[in-house]
């Protein structure tokens, strides 16, 4: 019996072997290489590196990134080539990201961190200045894309595959911030290796629709570019697109369309950093370009109009309360006449489910912070839960509202995800919506503090197939003036009330 054991342990070993030898990168190679990391050079030179042992010359700014789904450790031929644990000693632990993340991010963020190693290399140092001239960049000059091989790579297509075989919704959220981080870092760089580089954070994600489903069969690209920059600011749009398995033209290839807002920071002093101009060039980016800037002057409209909101606050007081009248008056039933309260209808509480965690070194980012795209990552995976739980049967992904990120996360932090269901939409009944709210809290307990970095909203609805076996979707309620308050405000941000 031990024999056989050892046998069977010895072929699937070599199988596997085999396999990660064999699967072939997500993007063509090209003939242009981003420089990999120094902890990586033993592996890159003995895969398939230059054979004349020399390093390649800095790839341009709009090279695609290479990205590998195996793991590269023993890169040598055949897979036999024993592994250097100590390898990543010769990288700068303030380059080397954590080691979670999802084989698209970690490349990107690969060829991020050879932005700030050629620097490095260069002589570049803490006492390096700010950068004095400003640059004006072509989006093409920052466009980068990224192909994910389903078909023909096994284990990318395992690593995202979710159970009912489609693409994981939250591990394509973190790749997408991760790719517009990468964009932003090649649209801040000024090629000068005596300036530092800018601290670059998520400030928030626009509106996410998925309008199909991602399947595994069949390739999935994203590609993204600058659209439009501010003093400070640098909004980046990033289209994911998958064309249909019967290979039809006529249909429209994109899935989802992301918009990403970053912000600069000096990254000794903090304070807010000039970024490069953009001078968009085809009609296209000039059209993404005046539409960008429309809608910021739009939310610079609005954040004026807040502050007179008081202004005119005695009417709009005696409306809302009046709402929330009506939004109690259900939920007090549940307190008062148990018994006799609606059984399509369910307590908002009663919905609950929360997560905790410590966020550990090995989930940062290159700036040594919890990067915003684990975070939707894990805020998705809790709201596609309570959905779950909450619908009876799986839920289908649909969108992923604003979102704000209000402070950063650092490794260390010990952070809380609350979700429930704020309310549904049972108008239409082919497909009854379910909105998930997510809340993210840095806790600190021995300070006896709590704050909030960050709050999601999903909407999930369900498959044909369980609205025809007869799904029943109940009518959530509140409780509590609070939570009222939390349904008037959402339901107002999606305009149901216009």
């Amino acid at each position: 019996m031990a024999m056989r054991s050892s046998t069977a342990t010895s072929l699937l070993s070599r199988t596997l072997r085999l396999r990660a030898t064999s699967s072939p990168p997500l993007l063509e190679p090209s003939a242009h290489r981003v420089p990999r990391a120094e902890s990586r050079a033993a592996s890159s030179s003995s895969g398939g590196g230059d054979p004349s042992g020399q390093e390649p010359a800095p790839a341009p700014m709009d090279s695609p990134i290479k990205v590998f789904s195996d793991l590269r450790g023993g890169g040598g031929r055949g897979g036999s080539a024993a592994i250097d644990a100590c390898g990543s000693a010769r990288k700068p632990l303030s380059l080397w990201p954590g080691m979670y993340h999802s084989p698209v991010t970690n490349a990107l963020w690969e060829a991020r961190s050879s932005i700030f190693e050629r620097k490095m290399d260069a002589g570049g140092n803490a006492d390096a200045g700010p950068q004095t001239e400003l640059l004006t960049k072509k989006p093409a000059q920052s466009r980068t894309s990224i192909v994910y091989k389903f078909a023909a790579d096994d284990i990318l297509r395992e690593q995202y595959r979710d159970p009912w075989n489609e693409v994981r919704v939250g591990k394509l959220l973190e790749d997408l911030d991760a790719l517009a981080g990468t964009i932003a870092v090649k649209h801040c760089s000024d090629g000068d290796s005596t300036t530092r580089p800018l601290l670059l954070v998520t400030a928030s994600v626009d509106k996410m629709v998925l309008m199909k489903p991602l399947r595994l069969d069949t390739e999935v690209k994203i590609i993204g570019a600058v659209t439009y920059v501010g003093r400070s600011s640098i909004d980046i749009q990033i289209e994911v697109t998958q064309v249909d398995q019967d290979g039809d033209v006529q249909s429209d290839p994109i899935a989802l369309t992301a918009n990403f807002t970053f912000v600069a920071r000096d990254s000794v002093t903090g304070k807010s950093a000039p970024v490069n101009r953009l001078s968009p060039e085809t009609e296209r980016e000039k059209q993404l370009y005046a539409e960008t800037e429309a809608l910021e002057k739009v939310k610079r409209r609005k954040r004026e109009e807040q502050k007179g909101v008081l202004e005119k606050g005695v009417h709009k007081l005696g409306v809302e309360a009046e709402r929330l009248k009506a939004l109690l008056a259900e939920g007090r039933v549940f307190s008062d006449f148990p018994a006799l309260a609606d059984r399509d209808s369910i307590l908002m509480k009663d919905t609950r489910l929360e997560t905790s965690m410590i966020c550990q070194p090995q989930q940062r980012n290159l700036y040594g912070r919890i990067f915003g795209g684990f975070l939707m990552h894990r805020a998705f995976e809790l709201a596609f839960s309570t959905a779950y739980a909450f619908v009876g049967q799986r839920p289908c992904f649909l969108e992923v509202d604003h979102v704000d990120f209000l402070k950063p996360v650092d490794v260390g932090d010990f952070l809380r995800f609350k979700s429930c269901v704020l309310f549904t939409q049972l108008e239409n009944k082919w497909q009854p919506l379910v909105n998930v709210e997510v809340v993210a809290h840095v806790t600190r307990p021995e300070l006896r503090k709590s704050e909030i970095s960050n709050t999601f909203h999903f909407t999930f609805s369900v498959g044909s197939d369980a609205l025809k076996n007869g799904v029943n979707i109940r009518n959530v309620v509140p409780s509590t003036e609070e939570e009222a308050r939390r349904i008037l405000d959402r339901m107002d941000a999606e305009g149901l009330f216009d």
